[in-house]
């Protein structure tokens, strides 16, 4: 007889078990036997943490305190057509086996990606971009754990910089390797969070050490696009990629992206002794938080806003918690808030709903983040995909940047994170640190 209660947990569990037989290649079979150790301990605390309530109400959406039916309802308005049949059928069987083809397409993903460096995809591009870099060390470092792959990546990023020293969004490595005449304010800035991750899985402080200057450099050419009162001027922004959404603004995600990778930075500092590094740090931290709260923050509505018009987005809540402007309450609080926002601009791309995700799980809201792992990823599954897109909008499946679908990459690296989650929150991580 099955327990209910522990549904999320036997849906991973079981998934991971399955995929191991399922996938021949060694590597991703013993990548998937790791996983598997941790996938049930994530569902089934995220069944736990659901206020009490049984699996099969957490399934439909009931939990009063999680703004219940009704949260589920406004998604289902959104989402029309697309909304997945798993909150909709409390099947354990039938979620066990969606859980599974979304861990074999993200390894499938993963592993297709992975080349002389990490691609962005093999369709296309065939290009090194360092937003993606930092999505697929992640996921490497809970499955390949190739961290010479990685290092390789790093090392090439900080050797082809900018004569000012600023490192290019991405790298061409055919016929040689050039770096590309892109630079974007985020992506750069995420070379600092790259180094950190990747120092954080393997304690290669050599490493660390040898890449300090270049990414040091990165936040202070990033510190110059600010006025006298901390916060990222307008023109700036247009610099930023965050998302490929139509009408979205940037400034506020810009803001919270700088105080993300300034934490990373200091961070480093600490662990190389850089005490002066440290105590300007610490300033740049305070001051930038202190103009988020002051020109980004509405009170009334209890969300962070952007731009002239004062847009509200998923995008910037999620970064303004990812770079822990608010703490974790009230991070919980924006997030309900948000899903009761009509007006809010949604995400675009399965890189922006993985930092959605990143969110849910910092906040302590496993069970919304599994169930947002299976409504979004699996509605790729649903649709056919045997890894995973680079653009995916559940009401637009077809949808495209380009301006038609045929252009899109079907592998995508940016797309292959939930082997990520799995291993980060399977053992009871919650909230921020």
């Amino acid at each position: 007889m099955i327990d209910t209660s522990r549904k999320w947990e036997l849906v991973l569990e079981d998934a991971e078990c399955r995929a191991v037989s399922a996938v021949k290649e060694q590597e991703e079979a013993g990548a998937y036997a790791e996983l598997s150790l941790l996938a049930g301990e994530l569902v089934g605390k995220a069944a736990c943490e659901g206020h009490g309530e049984s699996a099969g109400n957490l399934v439909h959406g009931e939990c009063g305190e999680c703004a219940g039916r009704a949260v589920h309802e406004e998604r289902e308005e959104r989402a029309g057509k697309a909304v997945h049949e798993a909150a909709r059928e409390p099947d354990v069987e039938k979620m066990r086996r969606e859980m599974e083809q979304i861990c074999r397409v993200s390894l499938r993903t993963l592993k297709n990606c992975m080349q002389d460096v990490f691609e962005d995809g093999p369709k296309r591009d065939r290009r090194l971009w360092l937003g993606d870099l930092r999505l697929q060390a992640l996921s490497d470092y809970a499955s390949f754990k190739n961290y010479d792959l990685v290092k390789r990546c790093l090392y090439l990023f900080a050797g082809m910089t900018r004569q000012d020293g600023k490192i290019s969004a991405c790298l061409f490595v055919e016929p040689e390797h050039q770096a590309d005449n892109t630079f974007l304010f985020d992506y750069s800035l995420f070379f600092i969070s790259t180094l950190r991750d990747y120092y954080e899985e393997t304690k290669d402080k050599a490493t660390l050490e040898d890449l300090w200057e270049p990414a040091k450099a990165q936040l202070e050419i990033a510190a110059r696009e600010f006025d006298e009162s901390g916060w990222i001027r307008k023109d700036t922004v247009y610099g930023s990629f965050i998302d490929w959404k139509d009408g979205l603004d940037k400034q506020s995600c810009s803001q919270a992206v700088y105080i993300f990778a300034a934490k990373d930075l200091r961070r480093i500092a600490d662990i190389l002794g850089k005490q002066t590094n440290a105590e300007w740090l610490d300033r740049e931290i305070r001051e930038k938080e202190n103009a988020a709260w002051s020109y980004a923050w509405d009170a009334q509505k209890g969300l962070f806003v952007s731009g002239p018009a004062r847009q509200i987005s998923y995008a910037t809540q999620v970064w303004m918690i990812l770079a822990g402007v608010p703490d974790v309450k009230e991070g919980q609080q924006i997030l309900a808030r948000l899903e009761m926002e009509e007006q809010a601009v949604g995400m675009g791309t399965p890189y922006m709903n993985h930092h959605y995700v990143e969110a849910l799980f910092l906040c302590g809201e496993k069970e919304k983040a599994v169930r947002h792992i299976l409504y979004y990823w699996g509605g790729m599954v649903r649709q056919g995909a045997d890894t995973f897109w680079e653009v995916y909008d559940p009401e637009d499946p077809q949808g495209s940047p380009y301006g038609s679908s045929i252009v899109n990459s079907y592998c995508h690296a940016w797309s292959c994170t939930p082997i990520y989650f799995i291993r980060k929150y399977g053992r009871g991580t919650k909230g921020q640190e």
